[in-house]
């Protein structure tokens, strides 16, 4: 009997320090296998400037909160150069700019801060609808002519006889620095008698609501908007497909700048931005992905 005993105590025991070590192996697969607990950030960005990146940046921040519910995230537009001086303060932990850190900032400034590539924009000219039937598209001198004020009807490039209206940005505008750049070869927008907004969706409602008017925007912010119409450029139109090959001159790069490299909650952001399984969404939106481009800058 006392051997019977002991043996069934042997047993006893081994069965339980089996069951403690299967508990610990199920313990170690759940905290490995990326669940909740594991897998999701939290904290808090936040992040300014660029109104072209805007959509985009509210769009990614969206998919992104529903992956990680405990991360906040704030943004806001105001410009590239507003976005870029907010940064470099440390106000924001993302400065959105339609170009680089140097062309708005001073050189020391722009030292400390990171630059992200997350995408390309195409910046568009838009006119008012009525213009549309007769204006297909401007020569890029035509182009320079009507923004520098020395056209001011549209009978003088092929249109009907209306005065011209400009609706432009203000100077901290990283889409004004761009379009002027490579649209305009430049040459300073006029000033004065244009409509002046940093806001893409005012632009576009002063333009459909301006029967001479013209003005230009992201891409983007055509997504399923019609209500003005695009102008080519010496016969190319505003596309992503002629921005990736390169025929289409008006495009930039959209930065992301952190002062230092990111961490936590702002690196995850940002990396999920430019991860394999946002770049649909991005085209999606009227973005570029930037591997997709045939020509770099």
């Amino acid at each position: 009997m006392r051997i019977w005993k002991k043996l069934t105590a042997i047993a006893i025991a081994g069965v339980m320090t089996m069951s403690l070590v299967a508990c610990g192996n199920s313990d170690t697969n759940t905290s490995s296998s990326g669940g909740s607990d594991s897998s999701s950030v939290s904290g808090t960005v936040t992040g300014s400037g660029s109104s072209a990146l805007l959509p985009l940046a509210q769009n990614a921040a969206d998919a992104f909160k529903e992956k990680n519910p405990d991360v906040s995230i704030t943004l806001n537009a105001g410009g590239s150069g507003t976005g870029l001086k907010q940064v470099s303060d440390g106000t924001v932990d993302i400065g959105n700019s339609d170009v680089a850190a140097e062309d708005k900032l001073e050189a020391a400034q722009a030292s400390e801060l990171v630059d992200h590539k997350v995408c390309v924009v195409t910046m568009a000219p838009v006119i008012n609808h009525d213009l549309a039937a007769d204006i297909k598209s401007l020569t890029k001198q035509q182009l320079i002519d009507i923004f520098t004020g020395k056209v001011k009807n549209w009978n003088e490039v092929g249109g009907p006889d209306e005065e011209i209206l400009l609706v432009t940005r203000p100077e901290t505008s990283g889409t004004r620095a761009l379009f002027q750049e490579y649209a305009l070869d430049g040459n300073e927008e006029a000033s004065g008698s244009a409509l002046e907004t940093d806001d893409s969706g005012t632009l576009i409602q002063s333009v459909a609501d301006n029967k001479g008017a013209i003005g230009y925007v992201a891409l983007s912010y055509l997504v399923n908007n019609d209500k003005v119409s695009t102008v080519a450029i010496d016969g190319v139109e505003p596309t992503l497909e002629n921005t990736y090959n390169g025929t289409y001159p008006v495009w930039g790069y959209e930065h992301m700048y952190t002062k230092g490299e990111a961490t936590g909650a702002v690196k995850a952001y940002i990396d999920y931005i430019m991860s394999d399984e946002y770049s649909g969404k991005l085209e999606e939106q009227g973005y570029g992905v930037t591997s997709k481009m045939t020509v770099q800058r």
